[in-house]
């Protein structure tokens, strides 16, 4: 299937932002835009762009009359909850080394899940199959995060192998549903740990956790894909950026 490329303005965004990193602007200045055009090799306008995006996001700031300067409290922000990531990406984010591990995949009724509310999240009965697959991220064999995928409609997936179930989210069901995931509506969730999540994340009954509660979307505004993750905040800390509007 094909993969919609990044436009010039998100490489341009991605190039600069990697820049602001990296260190590469004496005293956290950005170049003016026409400077950074040229030396990028693209146009003001897409420049422009890019940087009107990196301020939305509040990595950069610009200051009428004096230029544009990162922010650098922002950059302690090492994933960004308003983008769609893997978590494994967000584990390298973080600087750890990450390691992916399919618990189970199963085809089963909606109603046999441990999550009632899955089925009318994603418009369907209780009683059509979907596929449920469960993966741990983890660091050094240590489990991070627990995650839980619902995907309706199983039989509509082009054939996978095993090994496929440990692709992002995302990448399952572009290559598989031929569907996009475009967005996830989320609820940040704080939950305590019991019987198998607590085994699973290797952490007493009873300890709090962090999770996230999901419904994803393709770009007709269709639900496609219902997700459970669970975070061990004393490996993983959640940072976000509260902005006055």
């Amino acid at each position: 299937m094909l993969r919609r490329a990044p436009s010039l303005t998100d490489q341009v965004k991605t190039h600069v932002k990697d820049m602001i990193v990296n260190g590469e602007f004496p005293g956290g200045r950005i170049p003016p835009e026409t400077e950074l055009a040229e030396a990028l090799g693209v146009s003001r306008t897409t420049v422009r762009d890019a940087l009107s995006r990196l301020e939305m996001e509040g990595t950069i700031s610009r200051k009428q009359g004096a230029g544009t300067f990162v922010n650098s409290p922002v950059l302690q922000i090492r994933s960004r909850l308003e983008e769609i990531w893997s978590y494994e990406a967000m584990l390298e984010a973080h600087g750890l080394t990450p390691a992916t591990r399919v618990i189970d995949a199963v085809t089963l009724p909606a109603a046999a899940l441990p999550h009632d509310d899955a089925a009318a999240d994603l418009g369907i009965s209780r009683a059509d199959d979907v596929l449920y697959v469960r993966k741990l991220f983890l660091e050094n064999d240590a489990p991070v995060i627990l995650a839980a995928n619902v995907l309706p409609r199983p039989e509509l997936l082009d054939p996978y192998s095993p090994d496929d179930l440990a692709r992002p989210i995302y990448e399952l069901l572009d290559v598989f549903a031929r569907q996009r995931l475009a967005y996830y509506v989320t609820d940040i969730v704080p939950v305590v740990a019991h019987g198998e999540t607590a085994t699973l994340l290797q952490i007493a009954p009873g300890t709090p956790l962090v999770s996230f509660d999901e419904t994803g979307y393709n770009e007709a505004n269709e639900p496609i894909v219902k997700a459970y993750s669970y975070f061990r905040d004393d490996l993983l800390r959640l940072r976000l950026l509260r902005r006055r509007v």
